[in-house]
């Protein structure tokens, strides 16, 4: 198995046209040098005069701020209505996007209280690969080249987390390992992955109009894209009755499909999709999703925030079947904590729990060979020889 070929990404903002670029960037007023500093993750606005960012896991407040309530209502309706999307007293919500992807959520009057309220969470110039987060430390080697088999044998893939734990990328990474020669398609309600192979069709939502019509849902789309005969399906985050769909899709030829949920456990993760199922409308019995979600998901990737600040994939589960009404699954990866350095950092590794995965018997059933690592670290089952009739005695006359 080769390791994927990244393309070179040398735009400031990917998608913004060359020429509109500088006056885009002008038009963020003082939000201008938090988006182009690197080392910033997250930019939060609480009114005028409170801004705040997220750097190297702490947040700080900063010195910026905006002449008048006035000019950050502009830089408001500037940033969503570049997407498309409105904001006003009568739709005091939205979720939408920079043109670099980076994820933008908008509170006005009358939910927001104490002014308007801005967050981004930033997106880096070239999206990270799976080296970076290798040095970052999010995941070590082993668990890496174990992830990317399991994309490769096409195993449907849930990676869960709380909010900021770094899902969006690790489901962009995990992408990366998809063959350049398979059809994508992605759905999202603000589109925020960035692929890199060429034949990727982008599907993003979109919220009602003012009159109530118009919406379309991630379930909308997860149905349509059925239609479009993608090798794999690519949903940014499952929230609620699309998880049906999702599921059934994997279910009917639709394998190495990937998504991420929020949950802070792979138990939860696999309770909050029974409890998103539901939330389609049809009264199946609980038995009958369990068994959809056993029999459609193959692998569960758990991120966690730590206390230093810092992302780490603390386990890696492969969902195994059903007992009884349970949910079977066992852990191929866990995190284990040996304490902090003198900087407060935590540290610990991913490592392996020595359960070989079922998953990797895909290689075998396919005609390929296993990467050499993960061969030597997971070595093949033996398998019971088969029982042979001895035959008769001879008979002496």
């Amino acid at each position: 198995m080769t390791a994927p070929a990244y393309l070179p990404d040398t735009q400031p903002l990917a998608g913004a046209p060359d020429a509109g670029l500088e006056s885009y960037l002008r038009a963020l007023g003082p939000l201008r040098p938090l988006i182009e500093d690197d080392g910033l993750t997250e930019i939060m606005v609480n009114g005028p005069d409170a801004v705040y960012v997220e750097e190297g896991g702490r947040i700080r407040l900063t010195e910026v701020h905006f002449a008048s309530r006035e000019e950050l209502l502009r830089v408001i309706e500037f940033i969503v209505s570049a997407v498309g999307r409105r904001v006003d007293s009568r739709q005091p919500i939205c979720d939408a996007r920079l043109l670099d992807g980076s994820r933008v959520a908008v509170s006005l009057a009358p939910v927001a209280l104490n002014g308007p309220l801005l967050t981004i969470r930033k997106f880096g110039r070239a999206p990270f690969t799976v080296e970076d987060l290798i040095r970052f430390g999010t995941l070590g080697h082993e668990a890496a080249a174990f992830i990317e088999a399991c994309v490769v044998v096409r195993g449907n893939i849930v990676i869960s987390g709380g909010t900021g734990t770094g899902k969006t990328t690790l489901l962009n990474v995990c992408s990366s390992f998809i063959p350049h020669w398979e059809r994508i398609v992605t759905i999202e309600d603000a589109a925020e992955l960035r692929l890199r192979q060429a034949h990727v069709c982008s599907l993003e939502g979109r919220p009602a109009d003012n009159d109530g019509s118009g919406r379309i849902s991630i379930r909308d789309l997860v149905i349509h894209s059925l239609r479009m005969r993608p090798d794999r399906i690519v949903v940014g985050e499952c929230r609620g009755g699309e998880a049906l769909d999702m599921l059934q899709a994997m279910n009917t030829g639709h394998d190495g499909s990937l998504t991420t949920v929020h949950a802070n456990s792979p138990r939860d993760c696999m309770a909050r999709l029974e409890t998103m199922v539901l939330m389609a409308g049809l009264e199946l019995p609980v038995r009958a999703i369990r068994q959809q979600l056993a029999s459609a998901l193959d692998l569960v990737v758990q991120l966690a925030r730590l206390k230093d600040g810092s992302r780490r994939v603390v386990a890696i589960c492969e969902v195994l079947g059903m007992e009884g009404e349970t949910i079977t699954m066992q852990d191929i990866f866990t995190f284990a904590a040996a304490g902090t350095d003198e900087s407060g950092a935590i540290i610990g590794t991913l490592k392996p729990t020595g359960v070989r995965p079922h998953i990797l018997d895909r290689f075998e059933d396919s005609g390929l060979s296993a990467p050499a690592g993960l061969a030597a670290l997971f070595p093949v089952r033996r398998r019971a020889p088969l029982s042979v009739i001895p035959p008769a005695p001879s008979v002496s006359h």
